[in-house]
């Protein structure tokens, strides 16, 4: 198998595909706005929401910077202000939800037309293509699992996967 295909599939893993972890498009499927908010001790952890925004914000950022945005990428003090949340709103959530899989699928089409040797040229500011990939396809697996496991402390995990 070749690295674009193995890239492919964690990358489908992660937000549609049922794999070792459950995809997270599925996790977040009946979380409410209630729930996205929910923390089981105030600043001991973050919320769903947060663990979202977190995740995002370095997709946005890779994509952007992939594109020469650099521009428009997010930028944040340090780590921790990364899992910021915009307004607590209902609408907020929502797109919140819609701008992570819009831009998890654009990196997957950026993925799926590259050429080999577009997979290792150096990204601005990063490393190369696949091993930005690669990284946030495992920093996306372990993130899913705490939002399992919050979804879980509420009582609103489905109990039942496909595989």
């Amino acid at each position: 198998m070749d690295v674009k295909t193995l890239l492919l599939q964690q990358w489908a893993s992660c937000l549609d595909e049922e794999d070792w972890f459950p995809p997270l498009e599925k996790v977040l499927e009946d979380i409410t706005f209630e729930q996205a908010i929910w923390k089981p001790v105030e600043r001991a952890m973050n919320s769903i929401w947060e663990l979202l925004c977190h995740l995002l914000f370095f997709k946005k950022r890779l994509l952007m910077r992939f594109l020469g945005d650099t521009a428009n990428e997010p930028h944040a003090e340090n780590n921790e202000s990364t899992f910021r949340l915009p307004t607590e709103t209902f609408q907020n959530w929502e797109e919140t939800k819609e701008e992570y899989f819009y831009v998890h699928r654009e990196l997957e089409k950026i993925l799926a037309i590259s050429e080999q040797e577009d997979l290792y040229r150096k990204i601005i500011g990063e490393r190369s293509l696949v091993l930005e990939l690669k990284s946030l396809a495992m920093h996306d697996a372990y993130h899913i699992g705490q939002i399992v496991l919050l979804s879980k402390m509420q009582g609103v995990w489905v109990g039942e996967r496909s595989i």
